[in-house]
């Protein structure tokens, strides 16, 4: 890997392989604010990036600045090993990373109008106009203004007027939203994680009694909310939550879970100073909580890999008796 630390390439094009560029690729005239950036494989930029087209055709890469690609930043379907954006990814037109082998992680936001995206991970949120993920992890919420698509994925929340859904997906907070009833496809399943044993499952332990997943019932499980805004115009919007099924929430800690060490410590990924690791049962130091290896983790519970078992929502009465004595 070759060290560059200065950026004068000319206004056109540059393009980086084998390169560690210690310094930030901003346009210093007018003319470079037309330059385009191409990452062909084995990258590392330290500083921040902004060009009108950003295009990745393969990993290894790693940018540690935020990234801004005026009209469109886009990987290449066949792209290999990982693509790491430490933190947010923003672009005035489109963000595609629709990759079938290797894997992109976000680690911060992502901003566009549009965006689609496949085989990736986002540690923060993602707000644009249409949104298309499949086979996505987002540990914040999505938030599309006009139609959100999703397919075999797992978010924290999603709001959006328009939702088409298709095959199993899950949710790690108990309530999502949409303006219009959900769209699915046939077989179209939607789990919530928001009780289940996650931080057992990251360190290869057991699950704890009274924890799981929960079906969502699109049906069942929908309230028609209206919403007030403060000039008083109403909206209608449906709420998809499993709170009114959760009896047995209470008799779980939460903070035993440990599935918010999961989330935050992906989410603050790029501001961590030092590596945490969740402690076994027996004493021992378990696995780090490093965002690769949290990525890896949800990664596998989506493709089953990992197992989430099914709450048993069955309590006895004197269970209930001695925790609301």
């Amino acid at each position: 890997m070759t060290d560059i630390t200065d950026m004068n390439f000319g206004q056109n094009t540059i393009t980086l392989k084998d390169n560690r560029v210690s310094t930030s690729i901003i346009p210093r005239t007018n003319a470079e604010l037309d330059r385009q950036v191409i990452i062909d494989s084995n990258v590392l930029v330290e500083g921040a990036v902004y060009a009108k087209y950003l295009e990745l055709s393969s990993g290894p890469a790693e940018f540690r600045g935020a990234v801004f690609a005026d009209k469109e930043l886009h990987i290449k379907s066949d792209s290999k090993d990982t693509i790491y954006f430490k933190k947010s990814v923003a672009s005035t037109q489109s963000i595609a990373s629709l990759v079938s082998v290797g894997h992109v992680i976000y680690g911060g936001d992502l901003n566009a109008p549009v965006i689609k995206l496949k085989n990736c991970m986002v540690c923060g949120s993602v707000y644009g106009t249409e949104i298309q993920m499949e086979n996505c992890i987002v540990l914040g919420g999505i938030f599309a203004s006009k139609v959100l698509r999703l397919q075999d994925c797992i978010t924290g929340t999603f709001n959006a007027p328009e939702v088409n859904a298709g095959g199993i997906n899950y949710l790690l907070y108990p309530t999502a939203f949409s303006v219009e009833p959900i769209s699915t496809l046939p077989n179209t399943e939607f789990w919530n994680l928001s009780l289940a044993d996650l931080g057992s499952l990251y360190k290869g332990e057991e699950e704890k009694p009274n924890t799981g997943k929960i079906k969502v019932d699109l049906f069942n499980d929908t309230q028609r909310t209206v919403l007030t805004g403060e000039d008083g115009t109403q909206s209608l919007i449906n709420s998809y939550s499993v709170a009114s099924r959760v009896l047995v929430s209470d008799l779980v800690d939460l903070d035993k879970l440990e599935n918010h060490f999961l989330i935050v410590s992906a989410s603050l990924g790029s501001q961590v100073l030092k590596q945490y690791s969740l402690t076994k049962s027996n004493g021992e130091k378990g696995p780090e909580l490093s965002v690769k290896a949290i990525s890896e983790f949800f990664f596998d519970v989506l493709s089953g890999k990992v197992q989430v078992k099914e709450i048993d929502g069955k309590v006895s009465f004197d269970e209930l008796k001695k925790t609301f004595e």
